[in-house]
């Protein structure tokens, strides 16, 4: 049953977090304005373009990204108001036990944890598409495609072979598809040059030669021009910076399965992303339990001492999370652990700061 003391603390907690993300917000928008207005005056964009499609959709990224230090230092600071001002002892005179007095914690923490989650799935997503496609345009430099030798599976039995691509004109050269089976080469198809054909949303090979093998012989043809329509198109060479970050929880999904389908290896990063989305909403829970506990205790240095300690155990936990990504994209470690261990972690802490707080 939600008391009057739960609801006091629930709406603390809830109408705080807003407000320091939103200070937050405020003071990072005209910090990353002031730094990006000379791009933004080199490509003579009006504040109007600007707003609506950088800003607007940059507060829910960076929203999403400053919850769990920002939910964490409110939980803090509400706490430390209560010890300083000896409530949390008269709770605890008053045959309140610990436990209890953590329950309006939980339970507002949950609330924002589920808002959270439903951001992190879809409304960041959509906002990123805009966003990053913005900063590709007009902040980053031209981007170019060099990789080399490309191989790529984009159908169970089909394979398909660039030696080179230009993602300016959309051309390949020295491209093949292959089609085995059971390790056999069944057909082969071979031209010098593919386009891709933006009316018919294809690919267009000028002056093919095709090799096929049936009943242990093999028959050539050739032509001028040939269109063919594979799981490939020339947003698979496009620049892939913050890619995983565009994509909602779904569209994630889909995504690893067309990377799994083509062979792809290094796809840990989206592992990483995926995981991270379902850790996500549980961090916010235990860093607002621990942030009550840290500041539960009434200390000779006041509040001021407990948000300053409770800031630099945010940080750290920002650097694990950090660290252990690194990890995950380079290989060295489980995507599903890199994106749960700094959790589980900050559990055991947490466990030990209630152990050891005075009850």
């Amino acid at each position: 049953m939600i008391k009057i003391l739960d609801r006091y603390i629930i709406s603390k907690l809830i109408t705080t977090y807003i407000f320091v993300v939103l200070v937050l917000l405020s003071i990072i928008s005209v910090i990353d304005y002031t730094e990006k207005n000379e791009d933004f005056i080199k490509r003579n964009l009006s504040f109007g373009l600007v707003f609506n499609e950088y800003f607007i959709n940059f507060l829910p990224y960076m929203a999403n990204m400053l919850s769990p230090i920002t939910i964490f230092i409110t939980s803090v600071f509400i706490t430390a108001k209560l010890a300083s001002h000896t409530e949390i002892i008269a709770m605890l005179s008053g045959g309140m036990s610990f436990k209890r007095i953590l329950w309006p914690y939980f339970v507002g923490s949950s609330i924002i944890a589920v808002l959270i989650f439903g951001m992190i799935g879809w409304v960041v997503p959509k906002a990123n598409k805009v966003r990053v496609a913005f900063e590709n345009q007009y902040l980053k430099d031209q981007f170019f495609y060099n990789k080399r030798n490309v191989h790529m599976k984009v159908a169970p039995e089909s394979y398909i072979y660039m030696e080179s691509y230009n993602n300016i004109t959309k051309t390949g050269y020295q491209f093949s598809i292959e089609h085995i089976v059971d390790k056999q080469l069944i057909k082969k198809i071979k031209t010098g040059r593919v386009v891709w054909n933006d009316i018919k949303k294809c690919w267009s090979l000028d002056y093919y030669t095709v090799r096929e093998f049936r009943d242990g012989k093999e028959y050539l043809s050739s032509g001028p021009k040939l269109d063919t329509v594979i799981s490939l198109s020339p947003k698979d060479f496009e620049s892939n910076y913050m890619l995983y970050e565009t994509f909602t929880l779904n569209e994630l999904n889909d995504y690893i399965d067309l990377l799994q389908l083509r062979g792809v290896e290094n796809v840990e990063a989206y592992y990483v992303e995926k995981y991270e989305r379902y850790a996500y909403p549980f961090a916010i829970v235990i860093l607002t339990l621990m942030g009550a506990i840290v500041a539960s205790r009434k200390t000779r240095g006041g509040a001021a001492y407990q948000i300053a300690y409770g800031f630099v155990l945010a940080f750290i936990y920002i650097i694990f999370v950090i660290l252990s990504r690194t990890l995950a994209g380079a290989g060295g470690m489980s995507p599903m652990l890199a994106a749960w261990l700094p959790n589980m972690t900050f559990s055991v802490v947490a466990f030990y700061l209630y152990w050891k707080v005075p009850k």
